[in-house]
């Protein structure tokens, strides 16, 4: 791997890339310590202690935002809404005819289109998750933007915080694009990746002061154990034979040959957990606007509803584990529909041993997906709550250990040695991966 490295700099263009994907990293870690206007600073650092349940919600905003959220800077909403509208658009095309259309059909115009849209539906989201953001900031307790509301004199000081986020997110998504484009690796998955490891240190400061060298190895040794897991589940497949017919055209033979159908163990990756959190986040969200209500009843109800869906109840992680199962299950079949590898194949000229083309093949997939769907599923259930008897024994809160913090990572990480392998290999080099 070292060697690969070593080769991969000496390149020019290669290293090039690299430069460029640090120089744009940076650019975003530089953009993520400029605050919002009208921030108290000493207020946001008490809630983002992670003592209360609205803390707790917020460090999983946190992640999410690449850390973005700890400075509550331009970039605190990161490029959370636009990977929200992606995940809508997705959940949508089997829904809507045209948008159907446009995917089977549109090609490389087609994808752009749908691209384009994304970024459309993402400026609104934007605009909607800063509003949410600011005000449940601005709540009585929290006070971290004490001059935003709707009222009269409060007007210009909420527009401009909802302008500078929704700015802050474009900023971000253009960052990422840019990496994409004339870097190495997928640049929205990095972003995210870099706030995470910049939290590292910090993560590991706080085990340090609360357990001493005993709990940095228990961290380190568990950490390991779970990326190593990840990484057996992630590159898991079953591999479905597909042979193609013969055609003879005049003197000549075309096709023939077999192949393979790759199903992967976990095809939906992290956007199942990001769902459950969603959904799950939800109630809490609704429910703080009702925690200092006049009404006791009100608020003692909201109070609850926010503790236990906020990650302190021990509720929450048995809702969690469901939850992950059933969007992993929903998201994967959304997916194989969208591939529609039955029709493909058809269209191909090819077949699975033993099953007839068409409609029986298209069953015997999905039976096959959602079989092996079940060990993803529960992988990431168990995933899910791994934080749970990871923070009752070290008696902190680790974000770096969090589920989709490891996931980001380890993707971000393979993803990154596929590219640079694919880039060596071309200019005949042996890769990372043997």
């Amino acid at each position: 791997m070292l060697d690969a490295l070593r080769n991969a700099w000496h390149l020019p263009d290669l290293r090039r890339k690299i430069l460029y994907t640090l120089m744009i990293l940076g650019i975003y870690r530089l953009a993520a310590h400029i605050p919002v206007p009208g921030v108290d600073r000493a207020a946001l650092q008490e809630l983002l202690r992670g003592q209360t349940p609205a803390g707790q919600l917020y460090i999983i905003l946190d992640l999410l935002s690449g850390g973005a959220i700890a400075n509550f800077s331009i970039m605190a909403m990161g490029v959370y809404p636009y990977v929200t509208a992606s995940i809508i658009l997705q959940l949508l095309v089997p829904v809507v005819p045209r948008l159907e259309r446009l995917v089977k059909e549109g090609g490389s115009e087609g994808r752009r289109k749908l691209e384009q849209y994304t970024y459309f539906l993402t400026v609104p989201l934007a605009a909607l998750y800063a509003i949410g953001q600011a005000n449940l900031l601005s709540a009585p307790g929290q006070a971290v933007l004490p001059n935003f509301g709707f009222a009269p004199h409060q007007l210009l000081p909420t527009l401009t915080v909802i302008l500078t986020m929704t700015a802050g997110t474009m900023f971000a998504i253009w960052l990422g694009q840019l990496i994409t484009e004339q870097g190495i690796g997928n640049g929205l998955s990095l972003i995210i990746f870099g706030g995470i490891v910049a939290r590292a240190p910090y993560n590991l400061a706080q085990i340090w002061t609360s357990n001493g060298t005993l709990g940095i190895l228990a961290f380190l040794a568990l950490t390991v154990i779970t990326v190593a897991a990840i990484v057996f589940i992630q590159e898991g497949q079953r591999r479905i034979p597909v042979q193609y017919g013969r055609r003879v055209r005049g003197y000549r033979i075309y096709g023939g040959g077999s192949t393979h159908v790759p199903l992967r163990v976990n095809m939906a990756g992290m956007i199942p957990l990001i769902l459950a959190q969603a959904v799950l986040a939800f109630p809490a969200i609704i429910a703080q606007f009702f925690q200092y209500s006049s009404n006791a009843i009100l608020a003692s109800v909201a109070n609850t509803i926010v503790s236990v869906f906020s990650g302190f109840s021990d509720i929450y992680w048995p809702m969690y584990f469901v939850t992950v199962v059933v969007f992993t299950y929903f998201y994967t079949d959304v997916m194989l529909q969208q591939m529609n590898l039955a029709d493909t194949l058809q269209k191909q000229g090819g077949f699975i041993p033993g099953i007839r083309p068409g409609k029986a093949t298209e069953q015997y997939i999905n039976r096959i997906s959602r079989r092996i769907t079940l060990v993803g599923a529960l992988f990431l259930g168990i995933l899910a709550i791994l934080p749970w008897p990871v923070q009752a024994v070290l008696q902190v809160n680790v974000l770096l250990f969090s589920s989709a913090a490891l996931l980001i990572v380890v993707g971000v990480v393979l993803d990154t040695m596929r590219q640079l392998e694919a880039q060596l290999v071309m200019r005949h080099y042996e890769g990372f991966i043997r």
